[in-house]
């Protein structure tokens, strides 16, 4: 089996803690030869974690992809409007790139980034990591299998959790859409994915409801305070007071998240004056805490999938309802129930993904992309551009919908319209 080698464009939580890791757990597959990281501190700790030498690390993207090629793969997981550009100069530079989600919060770019990978004849994959998960393979094999005969209808629900609400979309990176991405992209471009690949149709039309109902500064307190640790009158009843985040409640999980320093003292300097340790009721935060999509598919299928940020578990459940029989599951739990109407069986199955990040999804998708490089007969991957950009299509749509009240939109019409608008915009063929 010939190794491969990656370069890391971007060393935060997905570059650092999501991806790269597969090169530590199978060094025989995968080698990690260099980075670009703006920040100094993450750029020293993942030099560190993978034994790199000083000349193969970079603090700016555009410094790495100035020098001779590398490496096989450009793993890209930079911030969401910082996708495009890195992406494209990888795939200029002969890189296969592996792309973190979304491709783009653009959708111009990511028509651009399709035609630059064809063009310059390298694989671009992106990271929606659920489709390489046991539990979500499972439920697509059982449905093809026709266990549940055709797919008339899927509920799917995305329950955020509050604490993962208040840090990344209320305090952290992607709380609002001018730096970052609409929700319905930055967090649910997943469930679009899912939902277009179980129906295993084109979505035809979709209309979306969704609000900033609750993180609002009407909703704050009386006397808070800008951040948590001026002295809050609410400490003792609002969950979510940030040093019960980062130093008690979540301090494993998501103070690592902050900083680099893990000390109490570490910790606490992060949380005066930094993002995390806001009053989440006195962000500039600009994203929905709460939105439904119902979307119809071609051939009669339709869904309903629900984002709310105001759940304990963050976990993903869906009902999927067939002409035959019934799946139900929980991503938590590793588990779903297949029921038969002929035969009123009832079969339970779970699968093993224990410990793992996105329920397995994260190493699975580096284990598919490596196979893929080697089997190069192979163009398209299970979740390449060309395959993930209907469903940012999707997300595009029901943003528009939401933003208009509500009001159905017509995909094909939709990318038609964005194809119009577009030429002047997008590189020559």
């Amino acid at each position: 089996m010939k190794r491969l080698s990656a370069v890391v464009i971007g060393a935060g939580d997905r570059g650092m803690r999501a991806y790269a890791p597969y090169a530590l757990k199978f060094p025989h597959e995968l080698k990690i030869v260099g980075v670009a990281e703006v920040n100094p501190e993450r750029r020293k700790q993942f030099q560190k974690m993978y034994a790199l030498d000083d000349q193969a690390c970079y603090a700016r993207w555009e410094e790495l992809l100035e020098q001779p090629r590398m490496a096989d793969i450009a793993i890209v997981c930079t911030q969401d409007r910082m996708h495009y550009q890195p992406t494209v100069r990888a795939l200029e530079r002969s890189y296969h790139v592996l792309l973190e989600k979304p491709m783009s919060p653009d959708p111009v770019e990511c028509i651009a980034m399709i035609r630059k990978a064809k063009e310059e004849g390298r694989l671009l994959t992106i990271c929606h990591v659920l489709r390489y998960t046991p539990f979500w393979s499972a439920i697509k094999e059982n449905i093809e299998q026709g266990k549940i005969g055709e797919v008339v209808s899927v509920q799917l629900n995305e329950n955020v959790n509050y604490h993962h609400m208040a840090h990344s979309f209320v305090r952290g990176n992607w709380r609002r859409k001018d730096t970052s991405s609409p929700m319905i992209l930055a967090k649910s471009c997943h469930d679009m994915d899912l939902l277009t690949w179980i129906v295993g149709a084109p979505c035809s039309r979709i209309s979306s409801f969704g609000s900033l109902m609750h993180f609002r500064e009407e909703h704050a307190p009386d006397g808070a305070p800008d951040y948590c640790l001026d002295g809050c009158p609410a400490e003792h009843e609002c969950p979510y007071y940030a040093p019960r985040f980062y130093l008690e409640e979540g301090r494993e999980e998501w103070a690592p998240k902050i900083t680099e320093d893990l000390t109490n003292e570490g910790i606490l300097k992060a949380l005066r004056r930094g993002p995390y340790g806001r009053c989440v009721y006195r962000s500039d935060n600009d994203v929905v805490d709460h939105q439904v999509v119902s979307l119809e598919f071609a051939g009669g299928a339709t869904a309903v999938f629900s984002m709310c940020g105001f759940t304990h578990d963050n976990t993903r459940t869906v009902q999927i309802m067939g002409t035959r029989g019934e799946i139900r599951g929980n991503l938590i739990e590793q588990r779903f129930t297949v029921y038969d109407f002929m035969t009123q069986n009832r079969m339970e199955v779970r699968v093993n993904a224990a410990n793992a990040q996105h329920g397995g999804g994260d190493l699975g998708i580096i284990r598919q992309f490596l196979r893929d490089l080697r089997g190069r007969d192979k163009t398209e991957s299970l979740t390449s551009a060309r395959e993930s950009l209907h469903s940012h299509m999707m997300a595009f749509a029901a943003e528009e919908s939401r933003l208009s009240g509500g009001q159905v939109v017509e995909l094909e019409a939709f990318v038609r319209r964005l194809e119009h608008q577009m030429p002047e915009r997008l590189p020559r063929k």
